[in-house]
């Protein structure tokens, strides 16, 4: 169309995603129905979504292994809020589900960004000083690890993926995934500078506190070469069906009623100022 003499064009907005037409549906540069349904496994997609690169089969190990670890911790508040709210709102199953998800912050779920987003600023930090280590060995690694973990302390802040509410002990997670990692020869600079944190932590902080299984979760994903801004994603990603399982559960076996009136029998009412 020319206006004036000017030539002018409807506006572009390109995706490597997904588009589709009257008789199929592209996805990542593949036929949907033809080469992708019954072939692969949604980690995988999911994986392959963000990467916009397809998995190895070690890669797709250890992703989905993260993706359980996240899925589900019991009665969490993001699950007992999202029960609250379906009861609230049954006629919203999304809107129970968003706001489950909505509390994934730094105490859970955004724990994977936190601790995957502190490994890698300590790890560019070396790399600019020349002293990332170039080979497995705990000392060298454990001696990095102890500078950051001095510096967090020194600035007042708690070190990501550190402690755990319940597995006071160990987070049976931890082992397992670090395991799967190395069995897959994906054990990258992110996840042995994680571990020697674990090694280092007491005799800086004073006090034993586990690995957990959020904070190991972004060491692996990052190992895997995800930026540090997208691996709150996953862990929402994994979240939302351990989401839609206690949803599923909550309209069989309700739970929120007795919640809300237990808070609702017990609540005390206090004049503003006093105790």
């Amino acid at each position: 169309m020319e206006t004036d003499g000017q030539t002018s064009s409807a506006p572009v907005y390109p995706t490597g995603i997904g588009t589709s037409d009257v008789d199929a549906i592209h996805l990542l540069g593949h036929d949907l129905a033809g080469e992708l349904l019954g072939r692969t496994s949604f980690g995988e997609l999911a994986f392959w979504l963000v990467a916009k690169r397809r998995p190895t089969p070690s890669e797709s190990r250890l992703f989905e292994a993260v993706l359980v670890a996240l899925a589900d911790h019991g009665f969490t508040p993001t699950a007992i809020a999202a029960r609250m709210t379906y009861y609230s709102a049954p006629d919203s199953l999304q809107g129970a589900l968003a706001a489950g998800l909505l509390g994934g912050g730094s105490r859970f779920l955004g724990v994977t960004e936190d601790t995957g987003t502190f490994l890698a600023e300590v790890l560019r930090a070396a790399a600019e000083e020349g002293k990332v280590p170039a080979a497995p060995c705990n000392d060298e690694w454990d001696g990095l690890a102890r500078e950051a973990v001095r510096a967090r302390r020194a600035a007042g802040r708690f070190v990501p993926g550190l402690g755990h509410p319940v597995h006071k002990k160990g987070d049976p997670r931890t082992p397992v995934i670090i395991a799967i990692a190395d069995e897959e020869g994906l054990r990258g600079p992110h996840l042995r500078l994680f571990e020697a944190i674990g090694r280092v932590a007491p005799d800086v902080l004073g006090r034993t506190l586990p690995l957990n299984g959020a904070g190991v979760c972004g060491a692996a994903l990052a190992d895997l070469g995800f930026r540090p801004e997208i691996l709150r994603g996953f862990a929402l990603l994994a979240r939302t069906a351990g989401l839609l399982g206690h949803l599923a559960e909550e309209m069989d076996q309700p739970i929120a009623p007795d919640i809300y009136y237990s808070v609702d029998r017990n609540a005390r009412y206090t004049q503003p100022g006093t105790d």
